[in-house]
């Protein structure tokens, strides 16, 4: 099986290369295995090893060609790639992740690929109640204020008309919540605190209070979990949208008892809010405001189509990979060999 993986270098998709190596050699899985990435990692080194590498950018209308070549005889694409920086740039980031997305489908039709997995997210939902668990045929329409929601819900659109158009071609997404694991801490702190925030986070840091408004409840999932959902889904050739998110939801409360704080203090989510903008706008951290927005109102997922088709479970909660990241974190952890991972 020829498998194509867009974003090959970047959080999810490291984990998942890390995942299909371990298919190879321990399962005896005969995998050809495609990277594609605007900025090539080291190939001798493990996970990169042993895959066809393609640099090019899939948000660049010139680089289409080449990625149609990148796709001739693959059985499957699976797209990871995204920006989430420069935040303040919205031309750049929609080039990369809707007009990228574009690209990737075009490619993938022309190619002649049976089989496109494209990595949406929670955040693709429109708002719904914290109360209550959501299931995948809760509007994917995105929550306004959201550059991230926002373009996530374009994107499903794109798959949504190119799924009805290609009836021939059989088309899958899958939707996680937050995607932890150690290797992502330096690039989570430079994405969303900047350069300088980070290196001021203790190893294990502790809070004698945590203030935080209590619509904060969300979900995380660890990325060799969600590396599995994307092997999983690509095994069985798999149709439709996928929620992955880990036990148990995560609050203020969970936060509190990580963080080691001895008790959460409420605090109004439009306070919130306005100290993020404001830090943003004078650039003391990386975050806009969207993203409370979008935390505030995403929804709870549930998991239940993916552990009863697939087959798939977590094998690590949520507390764990969210004590992986945080550890990650602190330590600047992160994979010299890939270049959006690099270590601190």
């Amino acid at each position: 099986m020829r498998i194509v993986i867009t974003g090959a270098t970047g959080n999810a998709g490291t984990a998942l290369l890390k995942r299909l190596q371990a298919a190879r050699s321990d399962d005896g899985a005969e995998l050809e295995l495609v990277g594609i990435a605007r900025r090539a990692p080291d190939v001798n080194a493990a996970p990169y090893a042993g895959v066809e590498w393609h640099t090019l950018d899939v948000g660049d209308y010139r680089d289409r060609d080449r990625l149609e070549e990148a796709f001739a005889g693959a059985d499957a694409v699976v797209h990871l790639a995204w920006l989430i920086q420069p935040n303040r740039n919205r031309k750049v980031l929609r080039r990369t992740n809707v007009a990228g997305t574009a690209h990737v489908l075009g490619a993938a039709k022309n190619a002649g690929v049976g089989h496109v997995v494209c990595a949406s997210s929670v955040g693709a939902y429109s708002p719904a109640p914290k109360d209550q668990r959501t299931k995948e045929d809760w509007p994917a329409g995105g929550i306004k204020g959201s550059h991230y929601s926002v373009d996530k819900a374009a994107q499903e659109r794109l798959l949504d008309n190119f799924a009805k158009k290609n009836p021939e071609i059989v088309v899958a997404r899958l939707r996680p919540g937050l995607i932890f694991w150690s290797d992502a801490g330096s690039e989570v702190g430079r994405y969303f605190l900047g350069r300088l925030l980070p290196r001021l986070i203790p190893r294990n840091p502790w809070l004698p209070m945590l203030p935080l408004p209590k619509e904060l409840v969300f979900q995380a999932v660890h990325a060799d979990d969600v590396a599995d959902a994307y092997w999983k889904v690509v095994q069985q050739r798999a149709e439709g949208a996928f929620n992955i998110a880990a036990e148990p939801v995560l609050g203020p409360n969970s936060l509190a008892w990580i963080l080691k704080a001895k008790r959460h203090l409420p605090l109004p989510l439009s306070v919130l809010r306005a100290v993020v903008s404001a830090t943003w706008r004078l650039r003391l951290q990386a975050t806009d405001p969207g993203w409370v927005d979008m935390a505030a109102g995403a929804p709870i997922m549930d998991t239940g189509r993916a552990r009863s088709l697939l087959g798939w479970m977590p094998h690590k909660s949520s507390l764990e990979a969210l004590t992986e990241i945080l550890d990650g974190l602190g330590a600047g952890d992160g994979r010299p060999a890939s270049p959006p991972l690099k270590p601190r």
